[in-house]
């Protein structure tokens, strides 16, 4: 059997075409996260609401929590029915669902943010026996009721519970040496080298959220994680080693 991978994909319906084609025909079991900020964005302000976020997060007031629900579950249907639809059965879920993502409150002053304490890797794994990709919206639990998680956050967390190496397929073909040249792309990182290169100044903007993501994901328990760009071939490149940055411990 192919190897089980957690693939992290963004949330744009506009560009998942392509990248649902590459998804559809792998022919090994799949956990995929999915995000959603910019359709999160474009309601809010549709419902009058204003967006401020702190260090890369959403502030999410419980006023605001039912729109990001509401617009991350919705988009998580529209993608597991675009898999369902080219032959891969998907069930898009949400940390709702037999206590999936059980969560805790990341930071009061951030409203319903969260990050995951527990993941049900029991659904996770009856799913994919069943012969089914979970498809899951990083919406968390706790006593109070549903947190807003960081994509990359909660996918970390998911690939490290289950122990599966981890893709954050993004708009860059990996870790660069000079951000203006695909070709000085890392194959191959271990931690401590992707800390450096954050001190000096390498990896900065957009990619600092990714790394830490892979990084979080190799300290929870995944045998390693790939940033990579999504694009045909991009999965069985990335088994290679010829795609996207590998990170080791």
């Amino acid at each position: 059997m192919e190897q089980a991978l957690l693939v992290k994909i963004g949330g744009s319906l506009k560009e998942a075409g392509e990248l649902l084609d590459e998804i559809s025909t792998y022919p090994g079991p799949l956990v995929l996260v999915h995000g959603g900020g910019p359709r999160i964005a474009e309601w809010l302000n549709r419902m009058g609401f204003e967006t401020h976020f702190h260090q890369g997060l959403r502030i999410t007031p419980p006023e605001q929590m039912e729109v990001v629900e509401m617009v991350l579950t919705t988009l998580g249907k529209h993608l597991a029915d675009g898999l369902s639809r080219r032959g891969r059965l998907s069930l898009a879920l949400t940390g709702r669902d037999a206590e999936l993502l059980q969560a805790r409150l990341l930071d009061p002053m951030l409203g319903r943010v969260g990050e995951v304490v527990r993941v049900n890797t029991d659904a996770l794994q009856k799913l994919l026996q069943a012969g089914l990709t979970p498809l899951v919206a990083p919406i968390g639990l706790d006593p109070q009721g549903p947190l807003n998680i960081n994509a990359d956050t909660a996918a970390g967390a998911i690939a490290g519970a289950l122990h599966l190496p981890a893709i954050f397929l993004t708009d860059v073909v990996g870790v660069l040496r000079d951000p203006k040249d695909p070709s000085s792309r890392f194959p191959q990182l271990s931690q401590s080298q992707v800390q450096a290169l954050i001190q000096e100044g390498t990896i900065s903007g957009g990619m600092i959220p990714k790394v830490e993501a892979a990084l979080n994901a190799l300290r929870k328990g995944a045998p390693w994680a790939t940033v990579a760009r999504g694009a045909r071939g991009i999965l069985q490149g990335v088994l290679e080693g010829t795609a996207g940055t590998r990170i080791v411990v």
